[in-house]
């Protein structure tokens, strides 16, 4: 529990915080805390502006919730302070909190670990599209919505991470995976045969790591409707179809187009050169996601997105 000066300087934050989210009209104010608060103590009005509270720590976001504030767990330690206020922001904006293209003011550690010592006015990109439950919705799909959302928004994770600071490009195919694994053969080693079930599946972050580091090899994951892998660098090898693909896409794409035509999987595909994400469905692209581009920088407390031609 934070001391009597941790708490005052919190407050102080806050006070601020929601002063200058009214003056700049944002959407909301967001505080990545590490530490636990006594929120009876601290005058919180979020009447006029939603306050969400991000954190690492278990304990820190339940203390919030019973004080009836909106919450985000983290799931990213030993990360940079931008990716988790990415992460943060990317949720709030699923979670409908906050619109694309709307201000967010950020309080946050950018110099002192040990307590706030930043705010922020952060301008979302008005092109980003985070998935939102709504969207998915439309779908008419025998998939699950806890599972689509998971593979989205991993692939939206890929798509704006990269991995060891370069881009990378894959494919989930969702649903339907026992046509999908006749339909397709193995690249190389796939990565994932012969662990248990529970041991495949992503709701696990420890499996979404994994997946993110092999998805920098060449094939497409096979994704079956309970959110576990089936398998791992896939070539597809389905019946060629007549396709009206965008200019500028690459086989890969062309391919998930294909097997979700030819079957009632869905797929999601992530461009390797702006990170992209768009969802086939029927052969046909019925979902395009835009996360923050991977051009990115948090120096200077400012941010500069660049974003790069398909």
């Amino acid at each position: 529990m934070a001391s009597s000066r941790d708490q005052r300087s919190v407050s102080s934050y806050f006070n601020a915080a929601i002063g200058l989210a009214s003056s700049v009209e944002a959407q909301a104010v967001l505080f990545l805390l590490d530490s636990g608060l006594d929120w009876a103590d601290l005058s919180v009005d979020s009447r006029t502006v939603p306050v969400v509270i991000a954190s690492l720590q278990g304990e820190v976001v339940r203390a919030a919730e019973e004080a009836g504030l909106k919450t985000i767990r983290l799931e990213i330690p030993e990360s940079p302070i931008s990716d988790r206020l990415t992460q943060a922001i990317l949720h709030a904006v699923s979670e409908e909190w906050i619109k694309p293209g709307a201000s967010v003011v950020a309080v946050y550690s950018g110099f002192d670990s040990e307590g706030l010592d930043s705010i922020s006015v952060i301008r979302l990109n008005e092109r980003l599209g985070k998935l939102t439950a709504r969207d998915l919705k439309k779908l008419e799909t025998r998939v699950p919505l806890d599972t689509l959302k998971l593979v989205v928004d991993l692939a939206v994770d890929i798509g704006r991470e990269g991995r060891e600071g370069k881009p990378v490009g894959t494919a989930f195919i969702v649903g339907d995976h026992r046509r999908v694994l006749d339909e397709s053969r193995t690249s190389v080693f796939d990565f994932v045969k012969g662990y248990p079930r529970r041991e495949r599946n992503l709701s696990d972050p420890r499996v979404r790591e994994c997946v993110k580091e092999i998805a920098q090899l060449d094939g497409a994951f096979v994704v079956a409707s309970d959110g576990t892998v089936e398998a791992s660098c896939r070539i597809i090898d389905t019946a060629p179809v007549e396709l009206t693909m965008t200019t500028g896409l690459g086989s890969r794409h062309f391919s998930a187009a294909a097997i979700s035509k030819n079957t009632e999987a869905l797929a999601v595909t992530v461009s390797e050169t702006s990170g992209t994400v768009r969802l086939f469905q029927n052969g046909e692209v019925v979902l395009r996601i835009e996360p923050f581009r991977r051009a990115m920088k948090w120096k200077s407390f400012h941010a500069e997105s660049s974003p790069q031609p398909e």
